[in-house]
């Protein structure tokens, strides 16, 4: 199986790029899915969270409240890294769970922080999905409605731009308007491209 590591920074669309490359009948294990998955009530991570930081953490419905666990790890840098220890582990553990059930002949493992985590060095190949960064701020603000603050907090946790860039096997440029014809026929150059790279390892 041929795994894709599919990153880019936040509101960078990664999201969009994922549905463009299952249209083609590729599937995907999502990142941000699984991170949820793992904190869902009865999950033990959820309940390590809830003991250490209390339980003003829960939603009245007994759901983790995001916003409140996002407050938490950005204002203070040795909590991030507590949170990370806890949840990288089993969210890696739940990924590769569910990348070895997906269906040839290759698939998509959709990671924001991929290089941050290193699972860069546990897949074949690095697609960045990648936009300016005034693009970026401006998608972020209307998508969450994210202070300045929780904007440059969150960009400061990411790799730069550059840096990403300079590790990417494949880059898809995702400041074209949404529908843009030449973004589906990128996708499309992709996906052939791995398909052939598939058959040559066989």
């Amino acid at each position: 199986m041929l795994i894709i590591g599919l990153t880019g920074g936040i509101a960078s669309g990664k999201s969009t790029i994922t549905r463009l490359f299952n249209a083609h009948g590729i599937g995907h294990v999502d990142a941000d899915q699984v991170a949820r998955d793992i904190v869902a009530p009865g999950e033990p991570v959820l309940a390590q969270l809830v003991e250490r930081y209390g339980q003003h953490l829960l939603l009245p419905n007994g759901t983790l409240d995001r916003a409140a666990l996002r407050t938490v790890i950005f204002e203070d840098p040795t909590e991030r890294r507590w949170v990370e220890a806890l949840m990288h582990p089993a969210i890696r553990q739940r990924m590769f769970e569910q990348v070895a059930r997906q269906p040839e002949p290759y698939t998509l493992l959709v990671v924001p922080l991929l290089f941050e985590t290193g699972l860069d060095q546990q897949v074949d190949r690095v697609l960045v999905i990648d936009i300016p960064e005034a693009l970026q701020r401006t998608r972020l603000k209307a998508r969450d409605h994210s202070s300045d603050a929780q904007i440059e907090a969150i960009l400061n946790a990411q790799l730069t731009r550059t840096e990403r860039l300079a590790r990417a096997d494949d880059v898809i440029d995702n400041s074209l308007a949404l529908g843009d014809p030449a973004l589906a026929q990128r996708v499309a150059e992709l996906d052939h491209h791995y398909r052939q790279l598939v058959k040559q390892a066989r």
